[in-house]
């Protein structure tokens, strides 16, 4: 984006990856714009139509916006900079991923010792 920022407007970026491409799409937005809106104004949704607002977890820099610890999307007033992330379901759950990662290298260990 130029440096020739209108009074009023902050730049901020909204990412989405899949395995096969990423897209930042880097905005310029009024102040007092919400991360859930700027999604909207991003046009990510057209070029990611399996991303679904209402359920996808968001973020800001990999700090969740999920009414915990920090506001939901529809609540976080977004600041210059930042950059709005949708997270993707996970394909496997982290812990059964471990689990089977130690079941494979058991499996290994034994194959190799006997």
């Amino acid at each position: 984006m130029t440096s020739e920022i209108k009074q009023g407007e902050i730049e901020v970026e909204v990412a989405y990856a899949t395995p096969e491409q990423q897209r930042i799409i880097a905005l310029r937005l009024a102040v007092g714009t919400t991360a859930r809106d700027a999604v909207t104004a991003s046009g990510i949704l057209e070029i990611f139509p399996e991303i679904d607002i209402d359920t996808q977890p968001m973020g800001i820099f990999s700090k969740p916006l999920n009414g915990k610890g920090r506001p939901l999307p529809e609540e976080y007033v977004l600041q210059a900079g930042d950059r709005v992330e949708i997270y993707r379901p996970l394909q496997i759950d982290p812990k059964q991923a471990r689990l089977e990662r130690a079941k494979d290298k058991a499996e290994s260990k034994a194959r190799t010792a006997g």
